[in-house]
């Protein structure tokens, strides 16, 4: 409690210093390190003033990549003065941003006071998203290489990267993590339903992220006025033409899911592709689609129902990933897809999109996509009605 204070009332930037010093003085720690992910999600970086200076380190094969990914504590073995060193996930409601390194002392302590380290851990996460408002010494540590201009739009512009409760759990990546242009995602839960946005944008640079901008906020802009899904759809479809007058319009998938039935309504405005994975079958799922936001003047849209049910895994893909071609002209493709889908089937919904992109990288035989590339996964668990 002490120490949740302490966060608490520390101004933004001294966050690490904060917890560093209340861990060393209440936990006889040696030494504590805030890292965090960076965009792409390969590496963890220090959280330092710039210029940073430390190597950052990789998610995959060490001890703090090990903690990230199991979202677990790891314990370090003993060290030659037989200190260890505590590895802490930090993620608030589902969305991984870090981790938290304690060296400590050796010995049975350090088990005891595991779970109270883990919760600070939390409470620190919770910290770092505030204190983001004010201060971008935990920005500029997310990123290993300086995003474009584009990039920094779209990155700002987005919930989270996962998102966990007890009906659903959602993950996504976008590619090139620092050149990314205008594929978009976005969602929203409520005491009873989920929206879901899973956007492909069109053109390049600077142009395609003011698109984005605008039909995203359009879109909120609309949900957060109570307006049913399709008249989302055309508010947001008025405020693109009414800006472009048809020169530039937007692909989005619209999803408004019922937590207790996993019934959903659902408009089709372009190209986002849908796959399930249910009882082991992956099949693709086809809408009616209907005309992307802005093409044309008052085009009226007309949802759709779908239903999921409990253990179904939900795939959306950006036709940056199922156009790619191969260097021999083959397009990626439902095959291909869905081999993705059931190779990363016992992957955690949030290490799945990065998991997907890293297949497409090898059939893509380059590892800078020439388009942006975007995979949202849904687990869906559901929730049964209330009791009498």
């Amino acid at each position: 409690m002490t120490v949740e204070r302490a966060l608490r009332t520390a101004a933004p930037h001294e966050l690490p210093d904060v917890v560093g010093r209340e861990l060393v003085r209440r936990y006889a720690a040696d030494s504590v390190e805030l890292l965090m992910a960076d965009y792409g999600l390969t590496v963890l970086q220090r959280v330092t003033e710039l210029p940073h200076t430390l190597p950052p380190v990789s998610v995959h094969n060490t001890p703090a990549g090990r903690a990230f990914g199991a979202q677990e504590p790891f314990v370090e073995g003993n060290f030659g003065d037989g200190s260890v060193c505590v590895h802490l996930p930090i993620s608030v409601r589902g969305d991984r941003l870090g981790v938290l390194s304690v060296t400590l002392p050796g010995g049975d302590h350090v088990r005891a006071c595991l779970p109270e380290l883990t919760e600070l851990a939390e409470v620190l996460g919770h910290e770092v998203l505030v204190a983001e408002r004010d201060t971008d010494l935990y920005l500029r540590a997310r990123r290993k290489d300086r995003l474009t201009l584009a990039a920094e739009m779209q990155w700002q512009l987005l919930p989270g990267r996962s998102c966990s409760r007890p009906e659903f759990d959602l993950g996504a990546q976008l590619e090139p993590a620092y050149a990314i242009h205008g594929d978009n995602f976005d969602w929203s839960a409520t005491a009873d339903r989920l929206t879901l946005y899973v956007s492909n944008g069109m053109g390049e640079g600077i142009e395609a992220s003011l698109l984005t901008n605008l039909t995203v906020n359009a879109l909120r802009n609309a949900r957060r006025a109570g307006i049913p899904l399709a008249d989302q759809a055309a508010l947001a479809d008025q405020a693109v033409y009414a800006h472009y007058r048809g020169r530039s319009h937007m692909s989005v998938l619209m999803f408004d899911f019922e937590l207790t039935t996993g019934r959903a309504r659902v408009v089709d405005a372009g190209s986002p592709q849908t796959l399930r994975l249910r009882d082991g079958v992956v099949e693709r799922i086809v809408f009616d689609e209907q005309l992307p936001l802005g093409m044309f003047e008052e085009t009226d849209y007309v949802e759709q129902d779908f239903g999921i049910e409990p253990g179904d895994r939900i795939l959306f893909v950006s036709d940056g990933v199922y156009a790619v071609a191969s260097p021999k002209g083959e397009a990626y493709g439902d095959a291909a897809l869905a081999r993705a889908v059931r190779h990363t089937r016992l992957l955690p919904a949030a290490d799945v999109p990065r998991a997907v992109l890293r297949e497409l990288t090898g059939h893509r035989g380059t590892p800078t996509p020439d388009d942006d590339a975007l995979v949202v996964c849904l687990d869906w668990r559901g929730r049964g009605p209330a009791a009498p």
